[in-house]
């Protein structure tokens, strides 16, 4: 099932740049930040989006992903809730204080309760497509609404949703290499733990593969970013380990003192753990690179978990987690 999802994602693309590229966005107030709320597959689209809108955006743009919202949000906020579901408890419970606040609301959801609100109070709401059982499998659909919700508010510049041409024609270009790299790279963390890192601006990248792990192959890992990581992880890789692997995300755009960090870096972890996987993002522009990387690793996901022999769609844990809630 889940590799069908992985397997749709460059069409999902096209189909939300077509929804969402003539959507029309009511005119805001004075905006002086925005503040994306969401939780896992759900707000993984706001990572994209405030990273790669950080040194184009207008206004500060900040992830929430909890019950509770900042103490700053008020009437200049611009408040994107995402929740595939739109039943999300935690996102609802923060959509509720940023109402109660007078914020600027805007919803990505597919239906639920947060369509019902969007609705009953005449918000602007990106509607995504029903259906999809995995709100990890949409990410597609939230970060391309997300970026053209944020352009029609005039927080970002058309310049990154332009470059969402390019990313679908590199990843129909890069189709069966992605897959080929993808096995190999699978292959690499069978029976490992994965350590993950990357400069800021993969950051996105590299807390999506830690979930994607997480969620579709079962097993644990962890990420970090360059150059914070100096200063304090690396003092931690002192003894041999032969149960991990160092994966490090990586494009040629990345700032020259970050490539340098992350060439010495590797040279300390090789002796150290079982192997170095380097994978650096094909394509031009971040929004191409992110795609490509995003395609990649949902696939690298999909084949460890095939490898593991767990179904990569079932959260039975989580499952666990809302019912006891519910109960509580």
């Amino acid at each position: 099932m889940m590799d069908t999802l992985v397997g749709r994602f460059i069409d999902q693309i096209k189909e939300a740049n077509e929804l969402f590229s003539g959507k029309t966005i009511k005119p805001s107030g004075d905006i002086r930040a925005v503040y994306i709320a969401g939780m896992g597959g759900s707000g993984i689209g706001g990572d994209f989006v405030a990273t790669l809108g950080r040194s184009v955006a207008s206004v500060p743009i900040i992830v929430g992903k909890d019950y509770e919202i900042p103490a700053w949000i008020d009437q200049h906020t611009l408040c994107i809730c995402s929740s595939y579901s739109g039943n999300t408890e935690e996102t609802l419970t923060a959509m509720q204080s940023m109402m109660d606040r007078g914020a600027q609301m805007l919803c990505v959801t597919s239906g639920g309760r947060m369509l019902e609100l969007a609705q009953e109070h005449g918000y602007d709401c990106m509607q995504l497509p029903g259906g999809w059982p995995s709100p990890r499998a949409c990410l597609g659909y939230s970060m391309v609404a997300q970026m053209y919700a944020l352009t029609g508010k005039g927080v970002l510049p058309n310049s990154l949703p332009a470059q969402i041409a390019g990313a679908v024609a590199l990843l129909e270009g890069e189709a069966d290499d992605i897959k080929a790299r993808a096995r190999m790279i699978a292959a690499a963390l069978h029976h490992k733990t994965a350590v993950i890192y990357s400069t800021s601006p993969l950051e996105p990248c590299a807390v999506r593969l830690r979930q994607q792990i997480n969620e579709n192959a079962k097993t644990l890992c962890w990420h970090h970013v360059i150059p914070e990581m100096n200063h304090n992880e690396l003092v931690g890789w002192k003894d041999e380990r032969p149960d991990l692997v160092a994966i490090f995300l990586r494009t040629r755009d990345d700032l020259e003192r970050n490539q340098v960090r992350t060439d010495i870096c590797k040279d300390i972890l090789r002796d150290l753990c079982s192997g170095i996987v380097e994978i650096y993002a094909k394509g031009t522009g971040p929004v191409a690179q992110s795609l490509y990387l995003v395609h990649l690793i949902d696939w690298v996901s999909v084949y460890l978990a095939d490898m593991r022999s767990v179904d990569a769609v079932e959260i039975d844990v989580i499952d666990r987690l809302k019912a006891e809630l519910a109960d509580a």
